[in-house]
């Protein structure tokens, strides 16, 4: 009886030690230990890819609902639509950026069974993004204004899209938290329950859009202002209902992610070192966007109202191809985590597989049946003619995409955050002098400005390619530490 209480009197010595430094609770005798470990199997990659796919299509039919309504308004609140979306685009991409460098850092910890250590990189990770969300929201007020001024002809253009951009960028810090959890589920082989908040998301903005813009379920009639609106109130539903579905997750409750939040600055030190390349990254890819769009105004509200479709073709037929580059990332950095580097290429060429089978697939569908597609946005016959070689030169660029963001992605996953950054520089100085000489200095159309997508991924691909296939990377420590 003596040793039964001696042994009772540890264990709960023990359990308390455990509790005291917030680690998951010891596993019973009937339970299996938590496994996170992927392996490499096509099933593997569209059991992450496709929830994620999911989850990225709904927004794009956000976006692509927003255009449909705004069309109503006629074609220069299409066309702004475009100015518009690419400006909250470059914040929302930061955010992104962010997120894959917190998602490469959590999946390493996953492969590594190291899952005590992910709830607090969650909760630096929430520290970071409410800091960025207030810095853009300034960026905008106070800035953006005078950016636009400068950059466009129209002065009522630039007065609309500044009173949309100062409403929008209220849902900056509820974005920038929603996007947290690409971090968490994806990076734990979760992605299955992305769909849920995107879902919520996307019926709310649907509701709120065509009842703002057009005064409908008797809300007051806001236009144009009032897509911006509805795109707050969404993204607020999407962070509350991503919210439950995280805190009632069995395996989310293990990682103990509402638990520590206590400042760490060795992981916020590691967290930015590994995001903010990408941050940067992410953010200068579309300011040269922006910067396309802003050149692409100078020659008419048509072709602007033309090329804010054609980023809708990308946003949503593209979303395949960005399913596959996160979970490209995941995966990467998992394996690397479990010893395997000899497989990684092998990985790559069947995640490549996928992605390219998709992208040829939408590419085939939208130069066979162009019009279907372009006559959702109503804006006539003429509109649609004009869009269709510009249409296929998209068309085409998607499938070069398919394959570039494999390899970029696969650095990431290794940590060679800093050396993306140094292609996407070399490809941007590239891309802005193309779309500068050929829309602003030689009045080009559209198509030939546009056919700057074929050329900026391929500069992304050529140099990823050959410094994987070389393999001196898995000589070298990995940088996810």
């Amino acid at each position: 009886m003596c040793n039964d209480k001696k042994k009772i009197t540890v264990y709960r010595k023990q359990l308390q030690f455990r509790y005291s430094l917030a680690l998951p609770p010891l596993m019973s005798a009937h339970s299996a230990p938590l496994n996170l470990q992927v392996n490499i199997s096509y099933r593997q990659i569209l059991k992450i890819a496709l929830p994620i796919s999911a989850s990225i299509v709904v927004p794009q039919i956000n976006f692509i609902t927003n255009n449909i309504f705004l069309g109503g308004l006629g074609t220069q609140a299409l066309a702004l639509g475009g100015i518009t979306g690419v400006y909250y685009l470059v914040l929302a991409v930061i955010g992104n950026g962010f997120n894959s460098g917190l998602q490469s850092l959590i999946a390493r910890r996953a492969g590594e069974s190291k899952l005590d250590e992910i709830g607090s990189l969650f909760a630096q990770g929430v520290f970071i993004v409410v800091v960025m969300s207030l810095f853009g929201m300034l960026l905008t007020w106070f800035i953006a204004p005078i950016i636009l001024g400068w950059a466009m002809k129209d002065t009522n253009n630039v007065s609309m899209a500044v009173n949309f951009l100062n409403i929008r960028v209220l849902g900056l810090p509820f974005l920038y938290l929603y996007q947290l959890r690409n971090a968490v589920l994806v990076g734990t082989n979760q992605s299955k329950y992305l769909v849920i908040g995107t879902a919520i998301e996307a019926v709310t903005n649907v509701f709120f859009d065509y009842g703002f813009i057009y005064g409908k379920f008797g809300m007051p009639q806001l236009g144009f202002n009032g897509a911006a609106y509805a795109s707050i109130i969404a993204e607020v539903a999407g962070l509350v209902s991503i919210f439950f579905v995280v805190r009632n997750n069995d395996i989310i409750k293990q990682l103990n992610l509402f638990k520590r939040f206590i400042y760490n600055h060795v992981n916020t030190k590691l967290i930015l070192k590994q995001s903010l390349p990408l941050v940067l990254q992410f953010a200068i890819s579309i300011i040269s966007w922006e910067f396309f769009y802003i050149l692409i105004e100078h020659h008419g509200s048509k072709d602007l109202a033309i090329s804010n479709t054609m980023r809708n073709i990308f946003g949503f037929f593209g979303c395949f191809t960005w399913a596959f580059a996160a979970t490209t990332t995941t995966m990467v950095s998992n394996v690397i985590g479990q010893g395997l580097q000899h497989r990684v290429v092998e990985l790559l060429h069947k995640i490549i597989h996928l992605s390219v089978g998709f992208a040829a697939t939408v590419c085939i569908f939208l130069n066979v049946f162009p019009t279907l597609f372009l006559s959702i946005y109503g804006q006539g016959n003429d509109f649609i003619q004009s869009a269709i070689p510009v249409l296929r030169v998209v068309s085409t660029a998607l499938v070069i995409m398919s394959v570039s963001v494999v390899w970029l992605n696969a650095l990431v996953g290794m940590g060679k955050t800093q050396l993306n950054l140094l292609i996407e520089m070399a490809a941007i100085i590239f891309y802005c002098l193309y779309v500068y000489f050929v829309l602003e200095k030689w009045n080009l159309s559209i198509m030939y400005g546009w056919a700057s997508e074929w050329l900026y991924w391929i500069i992304m691909l050529v140099p990823a390619y050959f410094y994987i296939k070389v393999g001196k990377w898995k000589t070298k420590q990995m940088i996810v530490e």
